[in-house]
C-alpha cells in the first residue's frame, strides 16, 4: 500500500537561487509539497554548473528536481502583480535575495502578509535581514572565512588556508530554514496565521558547528581530533582522541608501551604515535587490520575518493541513495535521493528539474484559474518567459 507524502497539502513559491533556498525547496518537494520555482529572465546561474544534458546542468538538477517552473520578469509591474496573486494562494514563499530587494520589488513581508495572512515566508541571507552588515554580498566561502572555519581547517592540516570543498554554510542555512518552515506550519495549525522567518547563514553556521562553543571560553580547549593514517591497502581515519585509541590498542590488541617510564610527556606521545603507525603498517592483509580495529571497538573509515564511494558503496546501493530520473531528453540521469525514510509515509524525488517557464500555463491555470489566452498574452508582453525545448 502506498503512503501519502507528508507535505502533499502545501503550495510553495521558490524565488531563491543557487543553493541555500533551492535546497530547502527541493526537500519540501521530496516531502510532497507542490514547489513552483519562480525563475527570472536571466535564469538561475547554476544552470551553467556541471555536466549539461539538454539545458539542465547536474547542479541545477540536484537542487531543483521535482519542482515546477514559472518564469516571471519581476521588473515589470505586471510581473510583481502576478507574483502577488500567486502568493495569495501559497502556503510558503522562499527567497534568498540580498536584504532590501524584495522591498524594492514591492514584495516585502508587510505587503505579502496583508495579501495572505496565512503565508509563511523564509528569507535566507548572509548576515540577517537587518543590522550593520545586512547589505554585504554573502556566499558560502565568505561565511566559512569569517566564522573561522577556514582558519581552523588550515591549522588542523598544517596547510594553507583554502576554501572548503563543499558549501556547508549554504546547506546549513537551507536545512535550518526547512526546520523553521515546518515549525511555522505547525504553529499555523494553532494560530491560523503565517509569519516571516529570518535565517542568517552566520547563525546557522555557528549553531551547527560543534567546535565553536569552545571559543566562547577564555582559553579554547583542544580535545584532540580524528586522524588519517597510512595502512596496507590505503589510508584510514580513526575517529576519536588519540589517548582513547592508544588505550584501546594497548588493552585489547596488546600493543606494547614503547616509552620508558621516566620519559617526558612529549617523548611518550611521540613514541606512542610511532608505535601506532608501525602497528597499522604491520598488517599485510587489510581484512585482518579491519578485524583488529573492530575488535578494539575503534571507529574507522576508509579514505576514498567520492567517485569510488558513490560507485562501490554497499550502503548506498542498499538504501537506494542514488536514483535515476528523467533527464528531459528521452533518457535518465542519476541524482541523490533525499535522506528521509518514513515507516508510514512516502518521500523522495518525483521527477526531473524543470526547464525555464515549462509550467507557466499549468501553474497559472491550477493556482489562479487563467486560461491559455490570458497566459499567452502575458508571454507576448514579456511578463512570462519560457525556453523552447
Amino acid at each position: 500500500m502506498s503512503h501519502e507524502y507528508p507535505l502533499s497539502d502545501l503550495k510553495v513559491l521558490d524565488l531563491s537561487r543557487v543553493l541555500a533556498g533551492p535546497f530547502a525547496g527541493r526537500m519540501l518537494s521530496d516531502l510532497g509539497a507542490e514547489v513552483v520555482k519562480v525563475e527570472p529572465p536571466e535564469l538561475d546561474v547554476t544552470r551553467n554548473w556541471g555536466h549539461q544534458v539538454g539545458t539542465i546542468s547536474s547542479y541545477y538538477q540536484q537542487q531543483n528536481a521535482g519542482k515546477q517552473n514559472i518564469s516571471i520578469d519581476l521588473r515589470q509591474p505586471q510581473g510583481t502583480a502576478l507574483l502577488k496573486d500567486l502568493a495569495s494562494q501559497a502556503d510558503i514563499l522562499i527567497e534568498n535575495f540580498r536584504p532590501g530587494v524584495m522591498h524594492r520589488l514591492g514584495l516585502d513581508w508587510p505587503i505579502l502578509q496583508a495579501i495572505n495572512p496565512r503565508l509563511i515566508m523564509l528569507s535566507i541571507s548572509g548576515f540577517g535581514q537587518t543590522g550593520p552588515e545586512s547589505q554585504r554580498a554573502a556566499y558560502a566561502p565568505i561565511i566559512h572565512a569569517e566564522t573561522g572555519t577556514i582558519d581552523r581547517q588550515a591549522a588542523k592540516s598544517a596547510g594553507n588556508a583554502v576554501e572548503l570543498c563543499l558549501a556547508i554554510a549554504d546547506t546549513n542555512a537551507g536545512l535550518h530554514g526547512l526546520v523553521g518552515l515546518l515549525a511555522a506550519v505547525h504553529q499555523r495549525h494553532r494560530s491560523g496565521r503565517g509569519q516571516h522567518l529570518d535565517i542568517a547563514m552566520v547563525d546557522t553556521m555557528l549553531a551547527t558547528d560543534d567546535q565553536t562553543h569552545y571559543y566562547l571560553e577564555p582559553a579554547p580547549i583542544n580535545n584532540g581530533a580524528s586522524e588519517v593514517w597510512d595502512t596496507c591497502g590505503g589510508r584510514i581515519i580513526m575517529a576519536g582522541d588519540f589517548r582513547h585509541i592508544w588505550r584501546q590498542l594497548v588493552a585489547v590488541l596488546k600493543v606494547q608501551e614503547p616509552a620508558v617510564a621516566d620519559a617526558s610527556l612529549e617523548a611518550k606521545i611521540s613514541a606512542r604515535r610511532r608505535a601506532v603507525a608501525d602497528f597499522l603498517m604491520s598488517f599485510t592483509d587489510r581484512e585482518a587490520l579491519i578485524k583488529a580495529l573492530n575488535k578494539a571497538n575503534i571507529a574507522w573509515g576508509n579514505v576514498t575518493s567520492t567517485t569510488d564511494y558513490l560507485e562501490n558503496s554497499a550502503v548506498l546501493a542498499h538504501r537506494r541513495s542514488i536514483v535515476a530520473i528523467d533527464d528531459r531528453q528521452g533518457g535518465t540521469r542519476r541524482v541523490f535521493q533525499s535522506p528521509y525514510r518514513f515507516s508510514a509515509a512516502s518521500s523522495g524525488v518525483r521527477g526531473g528539474a524543470p526547464r525555464q517557464g515549462e509550467h507557466n500555463t499549468l501553474v497559472l491555470t491550477n493556482w489562479l484559474g487563467y486560461d491559455e489566452t490570458r497566459v499567452q498574452a502575458l508571454a507576448e508582453q514579456g511578463v512570462l518567459l519560457s525556453e523552447t525545448p
